[in-house]
């Protein structure tokens, strides 16, 4: 491209391969929760058992996420990316293998770790590419992939597994990742500065409107315990707990919970089940439109703080009005009101870690996404205890409905502005 002028900025194709990888990332992890009935059939799992093997994914994934932030910084995205998408491509394939409940347990918490690092490599990515006035729409742009990966899978996977096993789809999957990673290796570099395709023009603009390093002694030594000291990281934390708490529900139990509840096939309760997913992925665009449009008015702080806090009023709402419907269409639109309002939150979390965590937004990131997936651990698990102890799926609702409202409270303290080293 050399310094020739552009009409169309080299960095479009960056987020393209982010976008791509998050889509894939939530196509491989739904398409355990659509395989639940055959894999329980086959392999004599109970409710409790398929509620253990949903859940410590999340455990595994939570586990691994400051560690695999970290590298990323260290190590650049381009080699953190492809390392941890071919991991998890194998256990993906792997998952097809498994003959009983406790290999299925290992290969779920083995293929958690692997994705671990995915989103805290974007992060990374972000920080060193995207420009401060596109890094709402850029975050909202590649989680809104996770959510239409996962809304294409529903039905795309059930009738995967119908036509072909659920063995064999697992074994699919596995093999469009391990393509993903060699693309990227060979296409990315960690410095838009090192990149041979893009121009000059672009590099300039790039270098001159992302976020600058801090001159902060700390900002290149940033370690654990100074993460964990931060007002900021714990709100954060919080915060995203409470939204992958309702999110969560979407990728495990929803699918499950509809068919049984509505009586449907496995073709319909995928489209029912697919809908709130699409309905996120808007939320994320929404939400990050509106984060970046806050921000060029020169407030920084309501750029993030805003979009999230009217999502999580919008999650409540949905949850608490979702257990009153009759119809299976009444409760999707309210549920998908409630993944809506929970996406809206992802843009401002995630540009909060960047804000805060500069070249080390990686680890900082992956420390939000830890919390955020204990909080998908125990969705997972305790979606079916609260249903044996109560004889009722509501109360599991009414609980994320109070998590969501005092997500607003922790996001009324957040300072984007101060850096994680001074608040």
């Amino acid at each position: 491209m050399g310094e020739g002028k552009t009409y169309f900025p080299g960095r479009v194709f960056m987020v393209l391969g982010t976008f791509l990888l998050s889509l894939l990332l939530y196509i491989d992890r739904v398409c355990i929760s659509v395989a639940k009935e055959p894999i329980a059939g086959e392999l004599l799992l109970t409710d409790k058992q398929m509620g253990w093997v949903l859940s410590v994914f999340a455990l595994g994934y939570a586990l691994f996420q400051t560690p695999s932030g970290m590298l990323a910084d260290r190590l650049g995205p381009r080699k953190i990316l492809a390392s941890i998408v071919t991991i998890w491509s194998f256990f993906t394939a792997l998952t097809g293998m498994a003959w009983n409940f406790v290999s299925l347990l290992i290969v779920r918490l083995l293929f958690g770790a692997g994705e671990a690092g995915a989103f805290p490599g974007m992060s990374r990515a972000i920080y060193t590419w995207i420009p401060m006035t596109e890094r709402g729409l850029v975050t909202g742009i590649n989680f809104s992939g996770s959510r239409l990966g996962a809304a294409f899978a529903l039905p795309f996977v059930a009738w995967l597994i119908d036509s072909y096993g659920w063995r064999t789809s697992f074994l699919v999957l596995g093999i469009i990742g391990l393509l993903w990673a060699f693309l990227w290796y060979f296409l990315f570099r960690d410095n838009p500065e090192d990149h041979p395709y893009l121009s000059d023009q672009e590099k300039e603009k790039i270098v001159n409107t992302r976020q600058q390093d801090s001159k902060d002694e700390f900002a290149s030594q940033l370690t654990f315990g100074r993460i964990v000291q931060s007002k900021n990281m714990w709100l954060a934390m919080g915060q995203y707990f409470c939204s992958n708490f309702t999110f969560f529900f979407a990728l495990t139990w929803l699918f499950p919970h509809i068919k049984s509840t509505y009586g449907l096939d496995n073709l319909e309760a995928g489209f029912y089940a697919a809908a709130p997913l699409v309905f996120g992925a808007l939320g994320n665009w929404f939400s990050g439109g509106l984060s970046d449009a806050i921000y060029k008015k020169g407030e920084w702080r309501s750029s993030r703080v805003l979009p999230a806090s009217i999502g999580f009023a919008l999650a409540a709402l949905g949850l608490l009005a979702s257990v009153h419907m009759e119809t299976a269409l009444g409760a999707i639109l309210f549920l998908s009101l409630a993944i809506f309002g929970a996406d809206m939150t992802l843009p401002p979390s995630w540009s909060l870690c960047v804000d805060i965590g500069r070249r080390n937004s990686g680890a900082v990131s992956g420390t939000m996404n830890m919390a955020g997936n204990i909080g998908a651990f125990i969705t997972a698990l305790l979606f079916p205890y609260l249903q044996d102890w109560t004889g009722s799926v509501e109360t599991f609702f009414y609980v994320g409905a109070i998590f969501n409202i005092i997500a607003i409270f922790l996001w009324l303290r957040v300072r984007p502005e101060k850096p994680i080293e001074t608040y």
